[in-house]
């Protein structure tokens, strides 16, 4: 992915008004984020727990959205596996993230879903930048480069249900 600049962030939000993406909080380390390993960017809302933002390059377009989760619940033998880049995790490291819907059917209360880490990392988890709290993901026949691909697809594939 290419480096991003606030503008950037702020001007590819899909499914907020401008005055919402003019308020949301960007992340303030954006020239300390690793670029190269990234395949969108996302971070969570410091101020708002149940907030967290994405934005994904597509064909040369920035595509942003807002997304909202509920608070981990509690399970110490609850596991998940994040529908984005297959990446297991114990105990709320994967959560239902929800968006609203782009255009009028998104003022009229539709959403979309998709679980996905809770930490927005599945670039890293993928590349194998960064290790699960379960310790790693599982093995697979497929090549990284394919692995990257399935996931850039599923994300895309959840972006195309916010614009329906």
């Amino acid at each position: 992915m290419q480096p991003l600049t606030e503008q950037d962030i702020r001007n590819s939000f899909i499914n907020c008004t401008r005055g919402e993406a003019k308020r949301l909080a960007v992340p303030r380390d954006l020239t300390d984020r690793p670029w190269d390993d990234l395949d969108f960017l996302g971070w969570r809302d410091p101020g708002a727990p149940d907030r967290s933002y994405l934005v994904a390059e597509r064909d040369g377009r920035l595509t942003g959205v807002t997304l909202r989760f509920p608070p981990p619940r509690r399970g110490y033998l609850h596991r998940s596996l994040c529908s984005l880049c297959l990446t297991g995790h114990p105990r709320g490291g994967v959560a239902l993230m929800t968006a609203r819907k782009a255009g009028a059917a998104g003022r009229e209360g539709n959403s979309a879903g998709v679980y996905m880490c809770a930490d927005l990392a599945c670039s890293l988890y993928v590349r194998g930048k960064k290790i699960s709290e379960s310790g790693a993901r599982f093995e697979e026949s497929l090549t990284p480069e394919e692995q990257i691909a399935r996931m850039t697809g599923n994300l895309f594939a959840f972006l195309d249900r916010l614009t329906a």
